[in-house]
């Protein structure tokens, strides 16, 4: 079998963490990368074995002319035309959230890759987690009255983070996978009202290269699904010290049963006669990646769980959820 021939836009953090998943794989070989830093490219050259490493996504767009598929891992404000680029040339592409914080630019990407059948992922990779496929066949025949769910944390040190403006806030920046899970569990929302509050982290809190600090300590956001559904999602990035015992993850509250998910962990199942813990076998991000390279080789967007269109539905909810912080009104979507 031919080997599928994949470039990789951004060598940072998560670049890497798909990387484990894909030199994993006997059917697929990274052969390009590229990234503004030579010491990243350098060090991703080296790690994965590619022919050639660029400084920018436009040199190996022009370089390049026989890949299979590219994964686009960079900062929230570096989508400037590398999925527009990659759709002129029919490429496949693996992108990570979110993936853009200019919400017409993503419209017209999820249109544009629709009406040419093109395969493509988000990096929803929860979707793939086993406990996901377990909760929703639990939702089956489940009357699920409310959900609540966290991600509380500290402040991640990149410096995208530091500014909203740059990272759409903590809600559209990380907690948007659990923004991602409610929809695949409960369809489309209807409406949302969110708040968030500021002062913990003082501005100059990080010194150095990093810009000052404008963005949220936490927010809380109250969805309200069609399907009758509410969620309240608490989300924080202000901790400090280690040992956070905060269990963060989703419990979905029923009439006769509940779901406890922790986080990337377990899920817990409670009913009046007993309780079931099931602790998360496979690795999501590993299956993520499978997934969207087999759809790659068969060419069948349909193949992925989390393909651009639909991930840009979470997208709109986390910037809905950001309109109502702004101006203090319920958003109607």
């Amino acid at each position: 079998m031919e080997k599928l021939r994949i470039g990789l836009i951004g060598c940072g953090g998560i670049m890497n963490h798909h990387v484990n998943g894909i030199l994993t794989f006997d059917d697929a070989k990274i052969v390009a990368v590229a990234d503004p830093h030579k010491d990243r490219t350098d060090a991703m050259q080296k790690r994965t074995g590619a022919e050639k490493a660029y400084s920018s996504h436009k040199e190996l767009f022009e370089n390049e002319d026989k890949l299979d598929a590219v994964y686009i891992c960079v900062e929230p404000t570096a989508h400037t035309d590398i999925e527009e680029t990659a759709i002129a040339r029919n490429l496949p592409f693996m992108v990570e959230k979110p993936m853009t914080l200019n919400m017409a630019q993503g419209e017209a990407i999820a249109k544009a890759v629709t009406e040419k059948g093109l395969v493509t992922a988000v990096g929803f990779q929860d979707r793939y987690l086993d406990l996901t496929a377990r909760i929703k066949k639990e939702l089956e025949d489940m009357q699920v009255g409310m959900v609540y769910g966290s991600w509380i944390g500290g402040v991640p040190q990149v410096w995208w983070w530091m500014r909203k403006d740059t990272c759409g806030g903590q809600l559209m920046e990380q907690n948007i996978h659990l923004v991602d899970m409610l929809r695949y569990f409960f369809g489309e929302a209807d409406s949302v009202f969110a708040t968030n509050g500021r002062g913990l982290v003082e501005k100059n809190e990080f010194p150095g290269h990093l810009p000052a600090y404008d963005t949220d300590d936490s927010s809380s956001a109250m969805f309200i699904f069609k399907s009758g559904v509410v969620v309240n999602l608490m989300s924080a990035c202000f901790v400090k010290w280690n040992g956070n015992p905060i269990r963060n993850g989703l419990t979905i509250i029923g009439r006769e049963k509940s779901l406890e998910y922790s986080l990337r962990d377990s899920l817990t199942i409670y009913t009046s006669q007993a309780q079931k813990k099931y602790n998360r076998v496979a690795d999501q991000s590993v299956s993520h990646d499978r997934a969207f390279l087999d759809a790659v080789r068969a060419g069948d967007p349909t193949a992925v769980l989390s393909p651009y269109a639909d991930g840009f539905k979470s997208l709109l909810l986390t910037d809905a959820a950001n309109r109502s912080m702004e101006t203090g009104k319920l958003i109607k979507l």
